[in-house]
């Protein structure tokens, strides 16, 4: 469970002068683009550049460059990216044409057909957008670090910007670009997707919420600001760029196509904020004291949209901070999971190299769960037992029905499934190593600083404390059936997804 939250020490002087809400999504985006445009360009709005840090040690653009290019990765959107903003402003400055690229592999950890047809349907979006506004949108198949520099090359490119993520393989793709581009070219990132960049918010690995939350709304008020606008680039390039053959994409991906893609929602920045405008208006004020009851639909459902960077949190603040009179504890829970929780993952991922596995866990963790990994195990499945949720436990089921079926799991039912998997495994190690793959595999926020710290929480005690002392779990904190029943209606649960007991006959590999 999470801790009482904080209230926001934010300057509420631009929600105050907000003289309305919108009444439509039409409204919505029409504000949000009416907000941007007071700020005018990149150029002539000021730009914080603790967003950024140089990775290479040339600086300056050559006279001779011929574009500026934008590597897009963990941020996928066009508007309100910060990173993007920063390779116009650079293109801008030098009346340079603007290139943006996404490197597409044919295969990233477990991800599935799921996942890579949400992210390539949104990138869809990001073509058309870029169309629109004169910007060159490449899709390169393969390897960042043989087709940026490739590109680089050929187009005598002056300046590489890209976005920031703590995990990693993405971090690894980012160090072999480093060393693959010419010295003479200039290598920035930016963090887009934290309010508080990551380098800037700590300079260590936080022990848990309560040492990062002072040092985030310490800070929040110089980062929460409104984007300009991404505008129409007035230097196009020489070279006509070709359409992109997104068939030909799709059949160079190498991945489980068993997993289906979902039904419940579709991806894009559109539908991401047509998503957050509904949770403003619907779900906002049931938030702060509905969100751990998976019966009730409480919640954003911003997740995939926050995780493929469809829809920047930051985004998502502005626009939810506009109800703060209407559910100032709405408010104040959302900007606490959104904003100090999702950075605290950031913050584990970017400093802990063992953000999933057991040397990653503090050492008071490490002990106990040593001390009981030889304890006595009641019941102990296989990971494909698991993952075909033939357990005795039929809201344990439920919840691995949801994961595989909806692509998603209640934050709640999130926490006492990862727990159990550590109560009916042979190891903590296995029990890692299950609920990542797990997670990964279907849910469609899967391998995400918030996926790992969530498993390490639950089976490796990260950002929490010591509890009473118990069999297998030692010290970790422990969650069971019957308290899942003083929360909240089990049956109803159960009903929703169909979960069944299923006898135990031993462990099946």
């Amino acid at each position: 469970m999470a801790p009482p939250t904080k209230k926001t020490k934010v300057d509420d002087s631009q929600a105050a002068k907000s003289s309305s809400l919108p009444n439509s999504l039409d409204d919505l985006i029409e504000e949000i683009g009416k907000q941007r445009k007071k700020l005018g360009n990149v150029l002539e709005s000021k730009f914080n550049k603790k967003r950024c840090r140089m990775l290479s040690k040339e600086s300056d653009i050559a006279a001779n460059a011929k574009g500026i290019l934008y590597w897009m990765s963990r941020d996928q959107r066009v508007q309100d990216n910060w990173a993007f903003l920063f390779a116009q402003r650079l293109a801008l400055k030098q009346k340079l044409p603007l290139h943006v690229c996404f490197c597409l592999v044919p295969t990233f950890l477990d991800a599935t057909i799921r996942h890579y047809m949400f992210l390539i349907k949104g990138l869809k979006e990001v073509e058309g957008e870029c169309k629109e506004l004169d910007i060159s949108f490449h899709l390169f198949l393969g390897q960042a670090k043989d087709r940026v520099p490739e590109f680089v090359q050929k187009f005598n490119i002056g300046g590489v910007v890209t976005d920031f993520c703590p995990l990693r393989v993405p971090s690894q793709w980012v160090e072999d670009v480093k060393k693959s581009l010419p010295p003479s070219v200039p290598f920035c990132q930016v963090d887009a997707h934290n309010i508080v960049p990551c380098w800037f918010a700590s300079d260590k690995q936080e022990y848990g919420a309560r040492t990062i939350r002072k040092k985030i709304h310490d800070k929040i008020g110089e980062f929460l600001t409104e984007f300009p606008p991404l505008v129409k680039h007035p230097h196009l390039a020489d070279d006509k760029t070709e359409p992109v053959d997104w068939d030909k994409a799709v059949a160079s991906l190498e991945v489980d196509r068993t997993v289906p893609e979902l039904t419940w929602t579709t991806p894009g920045t559109k539908k991401g904020l047509h998503n957050l405008y509904e949770f403003c208006l619907k779900r906002l004020k049931l938030f702060a004291d509905k969100r751990n009851d998976p019966n009730i639909d409480s919640l954003s459902g911003m997740s995939p949209f926050f995780h493929y960077g469809q829809v920047s949190v930051q985004r998502a603040i502005l626009e939810v901070k506009k109800y703060k009179q209407k559910s100032q504890a709405g408010y104040d829970s959302f900007f606490e999971e959104a904003v100090v929780r999702r950075e605290l993952s950031d913050n584990f991922c970017f400093y802990q190299k063992n953000y999933d596995n057991l040397d990653g866990a503090y050492p008071w963790a490490r002990k106990t769960l040593d001390d009981h990994r030889n304890d006595k195990r009641e019941f102990l499945y296989s990971k494909r037992q698991l993952e075909e949720a033939k357990t005795y436990d039929e809201l344990w089921n439920s919840s691995q029905i949801q994961l595989v079926k909806e692509g998603k799991m209640h934050g709640f039912m999130r926490m006492y499934w990862a727990k159990k998997i550590l109560e009916w495994t042979k190891s903590p190690e296995d029990a890692l190593h299950i609920a990542m793959y797990l997670n990964d595999k279907y849910s469609i926020d899967g391998r995400d600083p918030n996926g790992y710290v969530g498993c390490m929480w639950s089976i490796c005690g990260i950002h929490d404390q010591g509890w009473t002392e118990r069999p297998i779990f030692g010290k970790i904190r422990f969650m069971n059936y019957a308290g899942c029943k003083r929360k909240f209606d089990i049956n109803g649960y159960v009903a929703r997804f169909g979960g069944k007991k299923i006898k135990y006959t031993g462990y099946e590999e």
